[in-house]
């Protein structure tokens, strides 16, 4: 999906599945090649397994196939399994980092 395009910052989606109702404001889902429990706050009460929803995070660890991704802790996925939601900017620079010679 976002193949050598990802990189530390950016703002990226990861498409997890509910598997149950954890508690009355927590339901535990299943993230794609990430082979640890995993729930999430989510108080409607409407959810029902097999829904899918949507985990946004940013981007802390870019590897040669996997990402890390922090929601809330870090997360580590395959580069395919992720979705680009925003590219990071660095911020620019209005004055310059060396003061003018005298």
């Amino acid at each position: 999906m976002a193949k050598g395009n990802i990189k530390v910052g950016d703002e990226v989606a990861i498409t997890a599945i509910v598997r149950k109702r954890v508690t009355e404001d927590r339901v535990a889902v299943l993230i794609p090649s990430y082979h640890q429990p995993h729930s999430i706050v989510d108080r409607s009460p409407n959810v029902s397994s097999g829904q899918k929803v949507e985990l946004v995070g940013d981007v802390t660890h870019v590897d040669e196939d996997r990402v890390t991704v922090n929601l809330g802790v870090p997360v580590t996925v395959r580069l395919n399994t992720v979705r680009l939601v925003t590219s990071y900017v660095a911020p620019k620079r209005k004055t310059p980092l060396v003061d003018k010679a005298t």
